[in-house]
């Protein structure tokens, strides 16, 4: 199977970077056996039946993108990191640029947060930061911004918004590094209305890893590697 065999053209006009308002009047594909129809996500209460189940993720994105300097005797370079995962030794990241990163540098965040690089492969660093627990988490939240897809983040900067936007209405545990995207398109009156027709919910908690929006640079996509999720 061949990566071009999923090209196909995509207008400028119709890549969002901001959610539908409400959210649930998003556009929906309905697929019912060779039929397909266009519909929207608030009219799933008219598709599904009572006894139906749905499975919400209930992951919270974190603000796992962050923007530093490392230092160098005199020269001070900037990096931009992406938090990934986390590791015994701290967290796996990409960084922007990674090939002058080196092991045993500091990159600073912060006034509060740095990190020490501490292992580094073709791929990504890890990085061994100077907080943990709770006092990490504040600090990150101060220092970080939101991790939007490449295909949005080229198109505008991240912003305040996003803090919403790129966040669903049931997330509760902390650990995403990109948005279950689906589940962006559901707001709090379609779940009533579903709940109210008999539709049940089950939650579960996958925290979605940067696989989901790294691009693939293999022509044979059985070949492609997909990073981890937990």
């Amino acid at each position: 199977m061949r990566l071009d065999d999923f090209d196909f053209a995509l207008p400028e006009a119709l890549i969002a970077t901001r959610p539908a308002s409400p959210r649930s009047h998003a556009r929906l594909l309905l697929a019912e056996g060779d039929r397909i129809s266009d519909r929207q996500v608030f009219e799933l209460v008219d598709i599904l039946r009572p006894g139906d189940r749905l499975i919400l993720n209930n992951t919270k994105v974190i603000p796992a993108r962050l923007f530093g300097t490392r230092t160098r005797g005199e020269a001070i370079a900037k990096v931009e990191v992406t938090l990934m995962e986390t590791v015994p030794q701290g967290w796996r990241a990409l960084a922007k640029p990674l090939r002058k990163a080196s092991v045993g540098e500091v990159i600073t965040f912060s006034d509060q947060l740095s990190a020490r690089v501490v292992a580094k492969s073709d791929t990504d660093l890890t990085l061994a930061f100077n907080l943990t627990g709770a006092a990490f988490d504040a600090a990150l939240a101060e220092a970080g911004v939101m991790p939007l897809p490449p295909y949005i983040a080229a198109r505008r900067p991240a912003d305040d918004r996003d803090q919403i936007d790129y966040q669903t209405v049931f997330a509760r545990h902390a650990g995403a590094v990109a948005a279950p995207t689906a589940s962006l398109h559901f707001d709090e009156p379609l779940l009533r209305a579903l709940a109210a027709k008999g539709v049940a919910f089950t939650e579960v908690t996958l925290h979605v890893g940067a696989g989901t929006f790294l691009p693939v640079k293999v022509k044979d996509v059985t070949t492609h590697k997909m990073h981890a999720e937990w």
